[in-house]
């Protein structure tokens, strides 16, 4: 295991902080970006000699590509409601696979969100910062407007409502998409890698996807049910398919929010699915709280030891990126570079702790 840094359209700037925060390894994610999304949303064709040299430039700073976003636009909401659209746009991405396959690129992550990552307010952190929150109870539209994330959360898309980012990944409101049922999310969900897997067979590219964040009630949420939004949701998505490269981005604050007391359940599923050799990449992050009412804190303050996480992951086998994720919000630090590098460093000593990382800046993975 090691630190890896997942980043959305970083300058070079950036990435040279990120070297100098001790990163080797990154996860990208392009969303709007020439070349590899559309400015406008959708899913479009990659170029493979853009994508390569883009690998290129950012491995120029001593930082190797681990994972990109595969981004699949709403051709799941889309397989509900216009099945042939849907079918160009899966073959599309099943083209992109086997482009990030010539572009030296070998694992890609997606997300099955449907109607954004959901939460409800900003709730006062340690030294006057904000967390994250979604709590079921307090749920309005509103506040689902104001709060929630768009595709990827980073670095603050709650600063703007979201609004560009959820057009970008084609992610769109509860109340403003016709009812999704258990059924009807399977069916979306299915038709996806149905289409993508075969695709990712032939070019040797792993695929990791994010569960549904957060665990709706049971029955849904405005209609929606969220099908990835706990633990047996999950393994009936591995078993979907029994191909390798069929996988997931373990996404540990995610699946902590799925129980009611996440410090005691949450070690034995990382284990659990650690041991299956799916797991691509982590979103290593905490939270306070759990079912339907949850913060996300920093990873030293939240309910689950991260410490005995990373045990959990060693007994298990796991051997990828730990990605710091979601930090919390402050004034202080707008983009929240130095909330990121503090949850690297965080991560950092815990892997030399766990014997995973040597201080002498030789690491051996296990």
């Amino acid at each position: 295991m090691y630190i890896s840094e997942q980043l959305l359209n970083p300058n070079a700037r950036r990435l040279r902080l990120s070297a100098q925060f001790g990163v080797q390894h990154v996860v990208l994610d392009n969303r709007g970006a020439e070349g590899v999304s559309s400015a406008t949303g959708g899913v479009i064709a990659w170029d493979t000699t853009k994508l390569r040299d883009y690998r290129r430039w950012v491995e120029g700073f001593d930082l190797k590509l681990d994972v990109f976003a595969l981004d699949v636009g709403s051709i799941l909401l889309d397989s509900l409601v216009d099945l042939e659209g849907a079918k160009k746009s899966r073959d599309m991405l099943a083209r992109n696979i086997a482009v990030a396959a010539e572009a030296g690129i070998s694992c890609l992550k997606y997300n099955v969100q449907m109607v954004g990552i959901t939460r409800t307010a900003l709730k006062p952190g340690r030294g006057g910062c904000s967390n994250s929150g979604f709590c079921h109870a307090e749920y309005t539209p509103e506040a689902d407007r104001q709060h929630s994330y768009w595709g990827v959360g980073y670095p603050s898309a709650q600063a703007t409502g979201g609004s560009s980012s959820a057009l970008l990944c084609g992610q769109k409101q509860a109340r403003e998409v016709p009812p999704v049922t258990e059924k009807a999310g399977w069916d979306a969900i299915e038709f996806l890698v149905e289409g993508l897997v075969d695709a990712a067979d032939r070019a040797g590219v792993r695929l990791a996807c994010h569960p549904h964040d957060p665990a709706y009630p049971v029955g849904g949420l405005n209609g929606i049910e969220h099908v990835m939004g706990s633990v047996d949701g999950m393994r009936r998505f591995l078993a979907l398919s029994p191909s390798p490269n069929h996988g997931l981005n373990f996404c540990q604050g995610t699946v902590a929010e799925m129980f009611t007391q996440p410090g005691e359940a949450l070690i034995p599923v990382i284990e659990e699915f650690a041991a299956t050799g799916r797991i691509f990449m982590v979103h290593f992050r905490n939270i306070r709280g759990g079912y339907l009412d949850f913060q996300e804190v920093f990873p030293d303050e939240g309910d689950v030891d991260m410490f005995q996480a990373v045990k959990a992951y060693q007994r298990g086998g796991y051997a990828g990126p730990l990605c710091p994720d979601h930090v919390p919000l402050s004034e202080l630090d707008e983009g929240r570079e130095r909330f990121m590098g503090f949850a690297l460093g965080y991560t950092r000593g815990l892997l030399q702790a766990a014997g995973v990382w040597h201080t002498a800046g030789h690491r051996t993975d296990h």
